[in-house]
């Protein structure tokens, strides 16, 4: 499992997918590739998304992984259809605790002391930081870091080329998560050769 989160971590980049349509899993997934940031979180907000991953995980050049998973039942779905890593917007120990059965890394949300801490007794110690900016953005991070110095962060929401550097130049954030590079619209509408340019620009943004 180690290995998938320091998968993540040598990519920097997330990219937060949300797919209408499990037809387009497998051009997003040459998208990605093309851009060079092959790693993609397809999230669990619609009713597309194990299909999806399916698509993408059978692909096998992408590192996929399910986001927005609330349940045990959705672990299962995830895991099932190929997701490597599962993402939740919170802390559930029911999510976690499937996850440890299933053998995939969880990354709960927690964006409080408190929050990480109990992320910390799951046995926990990569979490997503959401929503990124409204809890505080990277000072919030850099303010956590300091009583929690193993603990990595991945943060996500309201991020995108103007504050990125901000939390790529902290060492306790292991990657950044976001959907600006690869939006909703630019995927339902086939504009695969555009999501793969903004792939790479946001790549460039973080050599």
């Amino acid at each position: 499992m180690s290995e998938t989160l320091d998968q993540l971590a040598a990519a920097r980049l997330v990219p937060v997918v949300v797919l209408d349509d499990a037809a387009h899993a497998r051009p997003l997934a040459g998208a990605l590739v093309e851009g060079g940031l092959p790693v993609a979180e397809v999230t669990f907000r619609t009713a597309a998304a194990a299909a999806a991953i399916e698509q993408m995980a059978a692909d096998g050049r992408v590192l996929v992984g399910a986001g927005t998973v609330l349940t045990p039942a959705q672990v299962d779905q995830a895991v099932d259809a190929g997701a490597r890593y599962v993402v939740s917007p919170g802390l559930s120990r029911e999510v976690v605790e499937r996850c440890a059965e299933r053998g995939v890394p969880a990354l709960p949300g927690a964006v409080t002391a408190t929050e990480v801490q109990a992320a910390l007794a799951a046995g926990i110690s990569t979490v997503k930081f959401f929503p990124a900016e409204t809890s505080g953005g990277a000072a919030a991070i850099k303010a956590l870091s300091a009583p929690f110095g193993d603990v990595r962060f991945v943060p996500t929401g309201g991020i995108g080329p103007k504050n990125l550097a901000d939390y790529l130049s902290l060492s306790s954030v292991a990657a950044v998560g976001g959907s600006w590079r690869v939006p909703r619209d630019a995927i339902a509408a086939g504009r695969f050769e555009d999501v793969a340019a903004m792939v790479a620009e946001a790549v460039a943004l973080t050599r």
